[in-house]
């Protein structure tokens, strides 16, 4: 029997999005693969609520949400060591990179494909 206290099998993934049809595809794409989802989310300020309760084992951010950019929210998961995936119009991947050099990033639009491979390393150098 397994303890309900448990952390679920299914790697977590957070998304924070702020583009209605973009969070759908996004949320799709992950549990598509097998992955839990912890959102969709507009603003960092729910995002952080969530991640209160509990820290997700990767992360899809776009830069600029409902509330204003997501620098604070990914300097958070960044300390807590939760891989970040950037997923952004308005950055550059090579911008990003110089402020998180662990972090992932990728220009929208991101083919599914391109996504999913980008996931699965982040999740499995989060395990």
């Amino acid at each position: 029997m397994s303890n309900p206290n448990e952390k679920s099998r299914h790697p977590t993934v957070l998304v924070v999005e702020d583009e209605f049809i973009i969070a759908l595809d996004l949320s799709e794409t992950v549990k598509d693969i097998g992955f839990a989802l912890e959102g969709p989310f507009a603003d960092k300020e729910n995002a952080f609520v969530a991640i209160d309760q509990e820290m997700p084992d990767c992360a899809i951010l776009d830069v600029h949400t409902a509330d204003g950019e997501v620098y604070p929210l990914a300097d958070a998961l960044s300390e807590a060591g939760v891989p970040i995936i950037f997923h952004s119009g308005h950055v550059m991947p090579h911008e990003l990179s110089e402020r998180y050099p662990e972090a992932q990033a990728v220009s929208k639009p991101c083919p599914p494909d391109q996504l999913i491979d980008m996931l699965q390393r982040a999740v499995s150098q989060h395990a």
